[in-house]
């Protein structure tokens, strides 16, 4: 099971990352690790997503970091909010900062940097707000 794969204090950095870079932002940032990916990888990611509820949240600004561990496969879907105001690249440019610690077996360490450099982009477009509701869970989701 994916989840035997990250130790107690790698999935604590990880929610820590999450809690971190939503302080930056009001979007909603969520975490989905598994195995395997049963198809073609944005098309799980999207799934994911929708099953997920995060195209519910008030300002389309959710964002979902999945990770197929033995695949060394992984996404970033960002909701239609999001992606109506970001340049073209900016996904790609975290996704190639994460593939760095990847390379090295570090996904905690990839998850982490990716999750707080999307915070730290996004807070431009999507502010904190004081009376900010965390709309989604902070915890990690994982598949089989």
């Amino acid at each position: 099971m994916a989840e035997k794969l990250f130790s107690s204090e790698d999935k604590e950095r990880i929610v820590a990352a999450v809690k971190q870079a939503e302080l930056n932002t009001s979007g909603e940032i969520r975490v989905h690790i598994e195995n395997h990916c049963p198809e073609e990888l944005m098309d799980r990611a999207a799934y994911l997503f929708e099953k997920l509820k995060m195209h519910k949240t008030e300002l389309r600004n959710g964002v979902l970091f999945y990770l197929a561990v033995k695949d060394h496969q992984f996404a970033i879907l960002g909701d239609a909010g999001i992606n109506a105001v970001v340049e073209d690249d900016f996904w790609e440019c975290i996704k190639e900062k994460m593939t760095e610690y990847f390379k090295q077996s570090d996904f905690a360490g990839g998850l982490e940097c990716g999750i707080l450099r999307a915070g730290e982009k996004l807070k431009s477009h999507f502010p904190y707000q004081s009376d900010d509701v965390n709309e989604l869970p902070d915890e990690i989701s994982f598949g089989k």
